[in-house]
């Protein structure tokens, strides 16, 4: 009787938090809807700043898409138990991840019904045009990639379709990465750095991601995540936030290098010149909140559940105020059209772009990541996703 009652509680639990994905991810395509009709003055971006607060939650839904795979290449690729058991779930956050971050992506554009032309026609020469290959490839690989381990037939290919979809999500990253780095018009990006960097910086994001859904998932039924697990992925996490902040460091120290660069540094970092919010920002949100603070919790208290779920959600935050710096302060200054000369007019030519983000951006922003929730609420309900860990005498015995 008692089990009867429980599931019937989980269901209405399932109703109810499908319904709220959904209800969110309706209202995200419907200020997508209104920007379309009003047009982007409706928004804060600008001429100078055209891409806004959505592609922040765009770019940080595909990069962390990418990492969270790490966590199935770990086990089926490396053949670490602990986390095999985890990679069916680390393949369908990325992909629930991806399609949300393209939903914000293609509404985001201003004219999404022309979708069909970006994906008919293509400049080789754009780095845009070889994304879509991309994440097609990506989608397509990690389907294949979680049949080979529902299907029982399947599961000797399930290591070659693990060894793909690490190479393809290395190309993915990097080729995200490359969006920023081969712009030159812009010298907040240019930089060979970035690929690299992206594809680091999708590590700690996916894991992050994926420590956060891992801690709900075992709430929602119960369970407890074993201790050794936990603490071997805190400690991963640990060294990869580490490592971002090692490569974030290693690259503004490489633009500081470069006297054309130095301008740019110091309005990002020190603020001068208006870029106050952006050192704020990046120094209070993403060094400490999300690079400092994080590490000391997961290595210091790796055993203690609540701790390392903080360490995750601080994780994410600071991605967040690192690509807000990244994205949103790359455009703010100004662009600098004639090397080694002032440039002034009445378009504001040398002037740094102010830019607030406005309800609708917040919106579509948000509507993606209740889309992401969405798929991933239904396909756990749908399939068995949850991880199954091995009893510990027969962990201790594998090891």
């Amino acid at each position: 009787m008692n089990s009867l009652v429980d599931a019937a509680r989980q269901t209405r639990r399932f109703w109810l938090l499908a319904a709220a994905g959904a209800v969110v991810a309706a209202i995200g395509a419907a200020a997508s809807h209104y920007m379309d009709v009003h047009g982007h003055i409706v928004t804060g971006m600008t001429n100078q700043v055209v891409w806004g607060l959505p592609h922040v939650f765009a770019i940080f839904m595909i990069v962390a898409a990418s990492g969270v795979l790490n966590v199935a290449s770990i086990g089926s690729v490396f053949g670490q138990a602990a986390y095999k058991s985890r990679a069916p779930l680390s393949g369908l956050l990325c992909l629930a991840l991806l399609a949300g971050g393209l939903m914000v992506l293609m509404l985001d554009l201003g004219r999404p019904e022309r979708v069909i032309v970006a994906a008919t026609h293509y400049n080789f020469k754009s780095v845009f045009a070889w994304n879509v290959f991309l994440y097609s490839g990506m989608a397509a690989i990690v389907a294949l990639y979680l049949w080979t381990m529902f299907e029982r037939r399947m599961n000797r290919w399930s290591k070659p379709a693990g060894i793909a979809a690490l190479v393809w999500r290395f190309v993915l990253t990097t080729g995200t990465g490359s969006i920023f780095g081969f712009l030159v018009a812009r010298q907040a990006y240019q930089s060979a750095l970035l690929a690299p960097l992206f594809i680091v910086l999708s590590f700690a994001w996916g894991l992050a991601i994926f420590l956060l859904v891992q801690a709900a998932l075992y709430a929602w039924n119960r369970r407890t995540l074993p201790a050794e697990v936990q603490r071997r992925m805190a400690r991963l996490l640990g060294v990869f936030v580490a490592a971002s902040l090692y490569l974030v460091a290693v690259y503004h120290m490489t633009n500081l290098y470069f006297a054309r660069q130095v301008e740019f540094e110091t309005f990002v970092l020190l603020g001068r010149g208006g870029g106050g919010v952006f050192a704020w920002l990046f120094w209070g949100g993403y060094v400490v909140l999300g690079s400092v603070l994080p590490m000391g919790l997961l290595f210091r208290a790796q055993r203690d559940a609540r701790a390392v779920g903080a360490a995750a959600a601080l994780v994410v935050v600071g991605a967040f105020a690192w690509l807000f710096v990244f994205i949103i302060g790359g455009q703010a200054f100004p662009l600098e059209i004639f090397p080694g000369h002032v440039v002034s007019s009445s378009f504001a030519d040398g002037a740094v772009e102010h830019y607030v983000p406005r309800w609708p951006e917040w919106l579509l922003g948000v509507g993606g990541v209740g889309a992401a929730f969405l798929l991933t609420v239904v396909g756990v309900r749908v399939l068995d996703f949850m991880p199954h860990d091995e009893p510990p005498a027969a962990a201790q015995e594998a090891r």
